[in-house]
């Protein structure tokens, strides 16, 4: 069973919060809350150029280690978009968007997601790192978080409650309720 996970973005880049698609609590099958934030600061709206990229003609690398799907390529490249406009933004803008993901030890359910940005200096020599060079992308795993990660399919979704980053997790056997963890 795959767990689905909402991750929604500050406007600095800090995780806001998490939410599952489903709701479902898995040990009590109980239904909880679909989310805790109905802010959303992440939508396609707070960014003023389009995302170049075609959400019909962009497809991910079978290899690659996390699936980015066309919603979820498409606001990353806004976000860059957005950096690289940014005047007291001091990063290149020919660099790539580096995307960090990784788990945790936390939450209920044993592990927590972790969806950060990154700079080329805090890659290490045993990161796994995907290149989407088109899009001038990167997406880094960390050696230990590969096991959990490996397959997980990252989308998006712009709608005003629940919208955001969404995981879907193969590996995950357990969630719960609010999304933030899972278990294996």
């Amino acid at each position: 069973m795959a767990i689905a996970v909402v991750v929604n973005f500050l406007p600095d880049h800090q995780v806001l919060g998490f939410s599952t698609s489903t709701g479902l609590n898995r040990r009590s099958n109980i239904h909880a809350p679909i989310s805790y934030n109905t802010q959303t600061y992440s939508s396609p709206t707070d960014v003023d150029a389009p995302a170049s990229v075609d959400e019909e003609s962009f497809e991910g690398d079978d290899d690659a280690i996390i699936q980015i799907k066309p919603k979820a390529m498409a606001r990353l490249v806004e976000l860059k978009s957005k950096r690289d406009a940014d005047p007291k933004s001091t990063v290149d803008p020919s660099s790539p968007l580096i995307l960090r993901m990784g788990v945790r030890n936390g939450g209920c359910s044993g592990l927590s997601y972790v969806m950060d940005f990154s700079t080329e200096d805090e890659i290490e020599e045993e990161d796994e790192i995907d290149t989407y060079e088109k899009e001038g992308i990167q997406c880094v795993v960390d050696a230990k978080s590969l096991l959990y990660l490996y397959g997980l399919e990252l989308d998006y979704s712009d709608e005003l409650i629940g919208g955001g980053f969404k995981f879907f997790n193969p590996n995950a056997e357990e969630s719960c309720g609010c999304g933030s963890s899972f278990g294996v």
